[in-house]
């Protein structure tokens, strides 16, 4: 009678639990997402460094972004009581790989914008080549054009890493960038 009884109070079947506590993991992970995306949203704006040298958890200053994920914490107690050492190791969203995906991310919705303020109107582009710190050529990628109330534009939209900065080259990155973001070559 006490199994009949249990099998009864639907409210104990065991998917009804699973589905409460993945729930529960969902929501924790979501929150974990917001605040690693608020930190690298203010860490570019401002322009500042990201990681630091010593970024593990007896560290006095672990970089940045980990310090600025713990003040959110300091401020939020719904947020402290699962950031860092307090969440599963594979579920922190603080690692360098998932930072660079938010930031492409962030990046290509700015595009996106960028490309949509475009539309359809002649615009030109202003590109320049360097090397970086590791000696690698970079050449990176500025729109101008007129927007729709008729002010000059001028837009960062990309750098790209090429292997040699030869003509060729750079015009074989700048059409494969420019098709990518639909932007026609002949309106450039």
């Amino acid at each position: 009678m006490q199994k009949w009884e249990g099998l009864k109070n639907v409210s104990r079947h065991i998917d009804r639990r699973m589905n409460k506590q993945s729930e529960n993991i969902v929501k924790q992970n979501r929150l974990l997402i917001r605040t690693s995306i608020r930190a690298l949203r203010w860490l570019a704006l401002q322009g500042c460094a990201f990681r630091g040298h010593d970024e593990s958890v007896d560290s006095h200053n672990c970089g940045n972004f980990l310090e600025l994920v713990k003040f959110q914490g300091e401020l939020c107690k719904e947020i402290g009581d699962i950031i860092l050492d307090k969440v599963s190791k594979n579920a922190k969203y603080t690692s360098p790989s998932i930072q660079q995906e938010i930031l492409k991310i962030i990046a290509d919705l700015v595009r996106s914008k960028i490309r949509d303020e475009v539309g359809d109107a002649k615009f030109c582009i202003l590109v320049d080549e360097a090397i970086d710190e590791s000696r690698r050529s970079q050449m990176t990628i500025v729109l101008r054009y007129v927007d729709c109330d008729g002010f000059v534009r001028e837009r960062f939209f990309e750098v790209v890493g090429v292997d040699d900065t030869n003509s060729l080259t750079l015009k074989t990155h700048i059409c494969s960038i420019l098709t990518q973001h639909k932007l026609l070559i002949e309106n450039m």
